[in-house]
């Protein structure tokens, strides 16, 4: 069965732990000695556990082993994974565990070799091994120490922008016939006939000259009228979009699972640090 890193299993593993995360907690001894830290874990195809990939920092090595699961006790309150028993000869046995290793059932079985009792009487096949055999390395039937889930659904909203409508706004060209009145001057000639104040006079001969051909010259002047376009800005046109805010609310049944414990007994039943004397 093929394994996989956590995260890429389950991205979002913290959710499904409550928000705990394991990966970062220090690795210490039951004797209380710090031995590394958690840099990742391994799942197989069903989400169980198969090993703590353990950065190890110790005065005589400094790598990265696989670590099976059931060899570990976490402890999320104290932010610790307790070792059960880490030898300084195990640590140098072990590979050091490399990102582009081929985790095949060989490369299992020799993590496997260096934690499996002499007296467990695993005789390894490669073709027929699952974890089964091993439940000392894998806590399958450890009854002292059981985890299980409690599910609950949880309102997921999230939110997409779809196109509602769509607004265009051009211009087009409308016509139309202007008048305008200009006042314009035109001249004319007005001759007029009157009769003189020395009609009748006779006059001294010497003094009159008759001349042929005077003329007298006016000239005559009018306005026109000259009309030409000139284009203005009439007005201005802003285009921009708002964005107005409202809160939509919507509901839908959801499930919860609660924990039922059930006790026979004189029991001291410790729940969430808190323990209480219960007689059944």
């Amino acid at each position: 069965m093929p394994l996989h890193k956590l995260e890429h299993f389950d991205q979002n593993y913290r959710e499904t732990f409550g928000g705990d995360d394991i990966k970062a907690l220090d690795v210490y001894t039951e004797g209380g000695e710090r031995v590394g830290s958690v840099a990742d874990v391994l799942v197989d195809d069903d989400g169980h556990f198969r090993y703590l990939i353990i950065d190890i920092s110790l005065d005589f090595a400094s790598k990265k082993i696989l670590l099976p699961i059931g060899l570990s006790r976490i402890n999320y309150p104290e932010r610790r994974v307790y070792v059960d028993g880490l030898s300084r000869q195990q640590v140098e046995n072990l590979p050091d565990h490399k990102e582009d290793a081929i985790l095949d059932k060989d490369y299992e079985e020799n993590v496997r070799g260096v934690f499996r009792s002499s007296t467990s009487g695993v005789t390894y096949d490669r073709d027929t091994y699952n974890y089964q055999k091993d439940p000392d390395l894998y806590r399958l039937n450890e009854q002292s120490d059981q985890t299980f889930r409690l599910y609950e659904e949880r309102l997921i909203a999230n939110k997409h922008r779809i196109k509602t409508g769509e607004v265009t706004v051009g211009k087009h060209i409308e016509t139309e016939t202007a008048r305008v009145t200009i006042p314009i001057q035109k001249e004319r000639v007005l001759i007029e006939r009157v009769m003189p104040t020395e009609a009748g006079k006779v006059l001294d001969p010497n003094e009159i000259k008759f001349q042929e051909g005077e003329v007298a010259r006016i000239e005559v002047y009018e306005e026109t009228p000259e009309i030409h376009k000139e284009a203005f800005v009439r007005e201005e046109v802003r285009v921009k979009k708002v964005v107005e805010r409202d809160t939509v609310e919507a509901q839908d049944t959801i499930r919860r699972e609660e924990l039922d414990v059930d006790t026979a007994g004189n029991l001291n039943v410790q729940e969430n640090g808190m323990t209480t004397h219960e007689a059944i």
